[in-house]
């Protein structure tokens, strides 16, 4: 549970009434995105006010009338997912960048320079939204928000999201620490078994993951890998 000094304010109107509750912003964040958390940890203190900087608490009896119920989790959970978080300029400032390093490392992971076929770092992504101006939703999540912000950078960076379906040749002895990084970095389309105990397998990925792929089945394999790219497809 968070403490007073570090919760914020959640604030919905119901019928011209305000109705607000201390919360976790980032739980609340969380809960509001859809995130299945117990309201009772997203919440300073159990309690509903019609003002909370006046400590002025709603009666059950106006809970009842406005939300049916005087169950103040059943409508804490309300307010935070309907209702509006009161950020402090700092809180908002902090939440906005950590959202614009979501999306840039999004970027990153999916997008390639098509001059070099590299990925460009999040920094690099970083820096053409600030010099972009690009503006965006702290509350939104990163991927819906991806679109909008392409628009605005792929006049200042040569941009391309693509996907890759590669053919993977991995040796007996080191095929079960490799499936362990495809099935967690990629999409497995195929799989056969080999004559020698090794693996022939395709994978698609986002473009822009390829290197860090190839660089931790390398660490594992100490380079004893075959790869292919068989198939380039562009993601509009």
């Amino acid at each position: 549970m968070v403490s007073v000094e570090e919760a914020v304010v959640s604030r919905l109107i119901v019928k011209d009434k305000k109705f607000e509750v201390l919360v976790d912003p980032n739980k609340a964040l969380e809960i509001k995105r859809g995130k299945a958390i117990d309201i009772s940890e997203a919440l300073a203190y159990p309690e509903v006010y019609r003002d909370v900087r006046k400590a002025l608490r709603a009666s059950e009896e106006e809970l009842l009338q406005v939300f049916g119920t005087r169950d103040v989790f059943k409508i804490a959970e309300k307010i935070i997912k309907q209702g509006k978080l009161q950020l402090t300029t700092e809180q908002r400032r902090k939440f906005i960048q950590e959202k614009k390093m979501q999306i840039a490392n999004i970027i990153s992971r999916q997008g390639i320079n098509p001059q070099t076929g590299a990925s460009h770092p999040p920094q690099r992504i970083l820096a053409v939204m600030e010099e972009a101006g690009v503006s965006v939703d702290p509350f939104m999540d990163a991927e819906l928000q991806v679109e909008s912000v392409l628009k605005s950078i792929k006049s200042l960076i040569p941009i391309k999201f693509q996907k890759y379906t590669i053919q993977l040749r991995i040796p007996a002895s080191y095929v079960w620490k490799v499936q362990s990084i495809l099935k967690s970095s990629s999409t497995i389309i195929s799989q056969e078994w080999l004559s020698d105990g090794g693996l022939k397998v395709v994978i698609k990925i986002p473009a822009g993951i390829q290197g860090e792929l190839f660089s931790k089945i390398a660490k594992v394999t100490h380079g004893n890998f075959e790869s292919s790219i068989i198939k380039r497809e562009d993601v509009e």
